[in-house]
């Protein structure tokens, strides 16, 4: 021992009950009053424990019952997170803090004393004043944390002030990913401020990682990590030249480090298209949406010519990693193909998205709005690039590709439409080769899909 002092501190638990409100999620809190301490602020339900023969659950379980008047089985009692708290007085206490989705009865205020108020609250959204303990253990519950250290200092209020902030988040070694190391937390809390929620959001065959963050004040913003600088620099090249000529279809970009090729985005509404199930009239107008959406990028700059053919180069190595999955013929077929690229005239080259897929496509159904993400492939190509692997999700709807063409203003030139061909072959045999190599059989199928597609639309 370095002192001469050992520590006595009280041991409280907190209660963070959570339920589904229409904005969100609720928490339920209570506001003190009396004599008590921090009277007047909203605080969780809590208390000490009732003597040294009680455990943290069943004096959970009992708190609850004496100041809500709920019922709350122990086997649904989560743990959420531990907070070594001292006051600005000095006094030092840790708190136990669980979370609880179900349970019996309806919260109301059972001792009038020391609480004169009850109600639910969105977690974007929590009243003020609020006990900065209280909020303390709620920022880092939801930041993902399993302990966090909050010592206030002489002279800060009881009330939490976000100007007097002094939670330290202790991130478990077993929760690796669920929130970026502490290099990428710093880097997109100096851009937009402390963020309380992290929110794995990685697409799950991907390298790279995405969260979504949550701030104190409830701003939203997408914190990414690309998996080789080739990526970073071009979704942040893209993001500085003709992305904001989308204006409010895409995000905007608030931060980049090319060292730590980490980017923070604002955040854009609706939800993925990827796996989406719309009436037949609405995917006809979200597909004329996507049309319109294509013709924004691709006239976001001037087209420009280029001497450059068709990718060919890597062919080779990627037949040899599909092979195993291709049906009889279709090596052939894909060789047939590649032949006859050769002799095509470049296409002039625009902007393009380069995985321009439903799963890259979010839709607001309230607002009938259209937005795109995710630009880390975007680089100067013939505009039929970006229809490659969208033109799986028409497929036998001949109405979804009208309904795209008349979005777009026009319809694809005979050269446009022989390119299209070729680069859907490619993008086949490569995801099928990278499907392979990275265990993910839904590449492997779309690819053997696409190929079946393709061949059956060349037989008389």
């Amino acid at each position: 021992m370095s002192g001469t002092q050992r520590h006595t501190e009280p041991l409280d638990v907190h209660l963070i009950a959570v339920r589904d409100g229409a904005a969100g999620p609720e928490v339920l809190l209570s506001r003190r009053a009396g004599t008590v301490y921090a009277a007047g602020c909203w605080h969780l339900v809590s208390g000490h424990l009732d003597g040294p023969w009680e455990d943290v659950v069943a004096a959970l379980v009992r708190e609850a019952r004496e100041e809500a008047g709920v019922v709350i089985d122990r086997a649904d009692v989560r743990a959420a997170v531990t907070v070594h708290h001292r006051t600005p007085a000095g006094g030092a206490r840790l708190g136990v803090f669980f979370v609880v989705e179900r349970w019996e009865g309806t919260p109301e205020v059972m001792e009038p004393q020391v609480c004169d108020a009850m109600g639910w609250f969105s977690f974007d959204a929590l009243p003020e004043p609020m006990v900065a303990y209280c909020r303390a253990g709620l920022d880092a519950y939801r930041a993902g944390a399993r302990m966090a250290v909050h010592f206030q200092e002489p002279g800060d209020p009881i009330a939490y002030d976000r100007s007097v902030d002094r939670l330290a988040l202790l991130p478990e070694p077993t929760a690796r990913g669920a929130v970026p190391d502490q290099t990428v937390r710093a880097f997109a809390q100096q851009a937009v401020g402390r963020i309380t929620a992290w929110t794995d959001a990685s697409w799950a065959r991907e390298e790279s990682r995405v969260w979504r963050a949550v701030g104190t004040e409830g701003g939203e913003w997408y914190v990414k990590i690309h998996q080789n600088d080739r990526f970073h620099r071009r979704e942040v090249d893209a993001f500085r030249s003709w992305v904001p000529v989308l204006g409010a279809a895409a995000p905007r970009l608030v931060a980049a480090d090319p060292t730590l090729r980490a980017v923070v985005l604002t955040a854009v509404g609706g939800r993925t298209l990827h796996g989406a199930v719309h009436s037949p009239e609405q995917q006809r107008l979200i597909f004329h949406r996507i049309g319109q959406l294509a013709a924004a990028i691709h006239h976001s700059a001037p087209p420009q010519p280029t001497t450059d053919g068709l990718p060919l180069g890597k062919l080779e190595r990627h037949l040899a990693g599909a092979l195993p999955h291709l049906d009889p013929g279709d090596e052939k077929f894909i060789r047939a193909t590649a032949e006859r690229a050769v002799g095509l005239p470049p296409l002039m080259t625009v902007p393009t998205h380069g995985d321009f897929q439903l799963r890259n496509l979010r839709w607001d159904e309230a607002a009938a709005a259209l937005y795109v993400i995710d630009f880390e492939r975007s680089e100067d190509g013939p505009a039929v690039r970006d229809f490659v692997r969208l033109s799986d999700a028409w497929h036998g709807r001949p109405d979804l590709f009208q309904a795209v063409m008349d979005g777009y203003g026009r319809r694809f030139t005979p050269d446009e439409k022989a390119h299209l061909s070729i680069l859907t072959v490619l993008d086949s045999v490569s995801g099928i080769s990278y499907g392979a190599g990275h265990h993910d059989p839904e590449l492997i199928e779309r690819g053997r899909r696409t190929l079946a597609r393709l061949r059956a639309a060349q037989r008389p």
